[in-house]
């Protein structure tokens, strides 16, 4: 008599075989046990430590299994359970609709799905091609490959979610050929996404972040940007991040942990991991080399949805709209690729994102329930009596990556922790730029490790692995800057 088994894929192994009974008794005692909290906790009452069991259950699931998507839902439903166990239908029909109408969501639904469909039509139309295959004349070594992805990074830095979708998929072919494998791709783009925006105070993140300093009346209204200027100093992660990118770019750091099996993959002439789906072609479809024209007809819509987004209040989903215009226009000028062929690239292109569209859907829906669950407050309530001015700016930039890191809120936590942590810092006496500068240095650093955040996601997209795989290999070099930050903030402090 043979056992029937569940399959069970741990980071790095082929596979942990479980028995079936054993997986749903894990399962449905997990389930219990949230439903038990929520029948037994005190209406109208904190949750205290216990609101850091669904944000542990979607760590545990995640890297058990490797299913992000899969892993932030559960989370977010056993958190529902333990707010509303007898109505946990009604909780989630409540919260899916929340979170689908929010303006948030609702914006970066669009962009990346048009981002998706603008890179998918370049791709068809052999403009991405051209420019990779130019770029492969120049590009003579694995190194100039990658400090040509770090470059060009820097060059984007309008927005991180440009970055990660227009860079990684141009990149591709060059660092295939020169045996880089597609997560070193991830890591490097990534790295130079939301770490190397905080540090321009002409990006949208500059941008949300001053007008939240303005919201939060730490500044006169209209100075927003200003006092976010005068802490970049202080964003050290960005600089700390930036160092270290290039460090690996120029081969100064070697590969680490788990980087280190994906270059031994790549160099055996493997850089794509396998299950990983790409922009495939139809019939017909294989896009040709245009040489210089092709060349051309890539950077003019990168160059298009720059100037746009810049023209309409660094707001991207404008930029994008523009340039999908421009470049049906474009092509449709040269008889690149006919009115079908484009429109059918901007669905395959919206298909290819839902992926990562769902994971950071599902992030928010795990937000929502931590701030329902007080997560935030409870964790701020805890460090306080051990903040003083000289540890304040150190123990905030810690405390607020770990807590973006388990909600994968890069901006939209802050609007929660700002009204906390500026009058605890006024009261202790701590620099308003430092403590500016620790803030947004954890929420990049935050973004940065988090396997389901937005800009992890979607360099992981674009570059051609899973956000799992990504996360796994870029983690050690995020810890570096961690680290580094947070010793940078005990010394200054």
């Amino acid at each position: 008599m043979t056992t029937e088994t569940s399959t069970v894929t741990l980071p790095g192994s082929p596979g942990l075989r479980l028995p079936r009974n054993l997986t749903i008794a894990l399962v449905l005692g997990t389930v219990l046990g949230f439903i038990a909290i929520g029948q037994q906790h005190p209406a109208d009452t904190p949750f205290g430590w216990m609101s850091l069991l669904p944000t542990a259950l979607v760590l545990v699931f995640a890297l058990i299994t490797q299913r992000t998507v899969e892993a932030l839902f559960s989370g977010a439903v056993a958190g529902l359970l333990m707010l509303s166990p007898g109505e946990i239908v009604g909780e989630v029909v409540d919260l899916s609709m929340t979170v689908m109408m929010d303006e948030t969501i609702a914006w970066l639904i669009l962009v990346c799905g048009l981002m998706g469909g603008l890179v998918t039509m370049l791709e068809k139309g052999g403009s991405v091609l051209s420019f990779s295959n130019a770029m492969v004349k120049r590009v003579k070594s694995k190194k100039q490959s990658m400090l040509l992805t770090v470059v060009l990074g820097l060059l984007v830095f309008i927005d991180d979610y440009l970055n990660a979708i227009a860079i990684s998929s141009s990149m591709k072919k060059i660092t295939d050929t020169y045996k880089v494998s597609r997560e070193k791709l991830a890591y490097l783009v990534d790295s130079t996404a939301a770490p190397i925006c905080i540090l321009i105070p002409i990006s949208t993140w500059a941008v949300f972040f001053g007008s939240l300093l303005e919201a939060n009346e730490v500044t006169e209204t209209g100075n927003g940007l200003k006092a976010y200027i005068e802490a970049i100093p202080y964003m050290v992660y960005g600089w700390v991040a930036l160092a270290v990118v290039f460090l690996v770019a120029l081969g100064k750091l070697p590969d680490l942990g788990a980087m280190k099996k994906a270059e031994a993959r790549a160099a055996a002439g493997q850089p794509r991991p396998e299950g990983v789906e790409e922009i495939t072609f139809g019939p017909g479809e294989t896009p040709k080399d245009s040489g210089a024209l092709g060349v051309l007809n890539f950077l003019l819509p990168m160059v298009v949805l720059v100037a746009a987004s810049w023209f309409y209040d660094i707001d991207l989903l404008a930029g994008v709209f523009v340039a999908l215009v421009f470049t049906i226009a474009l092509y449709g000028v040269q008889n690149l690729l006919s009115l079908h062929a484009m429109f059918d690239a901007v669905y395959d292109g919206i298909k290819i994102m839902l992926l990562p569209i769902a994971t950071v859907v599902g992030g928010f829906m795990l937000k929502n329930v931590n701030d329902r669950l007080g997560l935030t407050q409870y964790v701020i309530d805890t460090v306080a009596p051990y903040l003083s001015a000289s540890l304040f700016p150190a123990i905030i930039f810690l405390v607020m990556t770990v807590l973006v890191f388990a909600t994968a809120s890069s901006w939209g936590l802050f609007a929660v922790a700002m009204p906390i942590v500026f009058p605890l810092a006024a009261e202790v006496g701590s620099p308003l730029p430092l403590v500016i500068g620790a803030l947004i240095s954890a929420s990049a650093a935050g973004s940065h490790s988090c396997f389901f955040s937005d800009s992890t996601v979607l360099s992981a997209q674009g570059s051609g692995c899973s956000a799992m795989q990504h996360a796994l290999t870029q983690i050690p070099y995020a810890l570096i800057g961690i680290v580094l930050t947070a010793t940078f903030f005990v010394v200054i402090g």
